[in-house]
C-alpha cells in the first residue's frame, strides 16, 4: 500500500515556481500601497485668515479641487463655515510670534505646495486727522509684519514642496501710481507687501520659487462692504487662474485678479 509521508519531494522547477509566487505574494500589498500613495498624493497649500471672507472662499475651493488645504484662524472653533469643509483648521494670531512657531512646529515634517497670506485688516482712515496710531501699528503688523514672520517660519516647509509658491494678498490700493488718497495705514501696509514680495523673489528666485503680489479686486466681504463689484466666489476663481498660469518670469510680480499687471 502506498503511504504519502508529509514531506514528499518536490521537482526544482515547482520549488522555483513556489518561492517566486511566494516573493510576488509578499511584494504585493507593499507595492500596491506604494501605488496608492502616488495616486493619492496631493498639493498642499496654507491659507491664513481663513475664516471669513476670501480665505474661506480660498479654502472651499482649493478643498474642491482636490488640495490637501491647511486653514488658520484666530479662533477655530467660531470657525464655524471653515470646520465645515474637509480642511485641517490650526490656530494661527500673525500678531503674536508664539502663535507663528507654534503653527510651524505643528507642522514639522511636512511639505507645503503654496502659502497664501491672505489674513489682513482695514481700518478705514480717510483723513491725516483720522490717523489712530494704535490701529495704524496694528494694520503694519497684521497686513505686513504678519506675512513675513509666517512666511519666515514656514520656508522650509514651501523648500520641501514641488510647487514653491508664495502668494501674498495685496491691494490695488497699495500702488503708489494710482493713489487717490483716504485710507492712510492700509495703503501704506499693502505697499510695504508689494516690497516684501519684490524683495523675497529676489532671495528665493534662484531656488524656484514664485513670489507674486495679488490684488483681489473689489469684493463683497467685511473688507469690500455690501456694494463691492465683486463676489468671494468670482474673486477666487479668477485668481486661482491667475496663481494656475504662474510662470518663472512671473516672480516678484504685482498682479490683479483678472490678470492684469498692477502698477507698482
Amino acid at each position: 500500500m502506498h503511504r504519502s509521508t508529509p514531506c514528499q519531494a518536490i521537482h526544482p522547477r515547482q520549488a522555483v515556481a513556489f518561492f517566486l509566487a511566494l516573493i510576488c505574494t509578499l511584494a504585493l500589498p507593499a507595492w500596491a500601497d506604494s501605488q496608492a500613495g502616488d495616486k493619492n498624493s496631493k498639493p498642499t497649500v496654507l491659507i491664513t485668515g481663513a475664516n471669513r471672507g476670501l480665505g474661506l472662499e480660498f479654502a472651499r475651493q482649493y478643498t474642491n479641487a482636490g488640495w490637501t488645504v491647511i486653514a488658520t484662524a484666530r479662533n477655530p472653533a467660531k470657525a464655524v463655515e471653515l470646520n465645515a469643509l474637509d480642511v485641517k483648521v490650526l490656530p494661527l494670531d500673525v500678531t503674536q510670534r508664539d502663535s507663528i512657531a507654534n503653527l510651524a512646529s505643528s507642522l514639522e515634517g511636512l511639505a507645503l505646495d503654496m502659502l497664501i497670506n491672505n489674513a489682513g485688516i482695514f481700518p478705514k482712515a480717510n483723513s491725516l486727522a483720522e490717523i489712530d496710531g494704535d490701529n495704524y501699528e496694528r494694520t503694519l503688523r497684521v497686513n505686513t509684519l504678519g506675512p513675513a514672520l509666517v512666511t519666515q517660519a514656514l520656508i522650509e516647509h514651501l523648500r520641501r514642496g514641488q510647487m514653491k509658491r508664495i502668494i501674498n494678498i495685496t491691494s490695488q490700493l497699495a500702488s503708489i501710481e494710482n493713489s487717490g488718497g483716504r485710507f492712510y495705514g492700509y495703503r501704506e501696509s499693502k505697499a510695504a507687501l508689494n516690497m516684501f514680495t519684490k524683495t523675497l523673489s529676489a532671495e528665493l528666485g534662484p531656488e524656484g520659487f514664485i513670489a507674486l503680489a495679488l490684488h483681489p479686486g473689489w469684493v463683497r466681504t467685511d473688507m469690500g462692504g455690501p456694494t463691492a463689484s465683486l463676489s468671494p466666489t468670482e474673486s477666487v476663481t479668477a485668481m486661482r487662474a491667475v496663481i494656475d498660469n504662474l510662470t518663472a518670469k512671473d516672480n516678484g510680480t504685482y498682479h490683479a485678479f483678472n490678470g492684469e499687471q498692477v502698477p507698482w
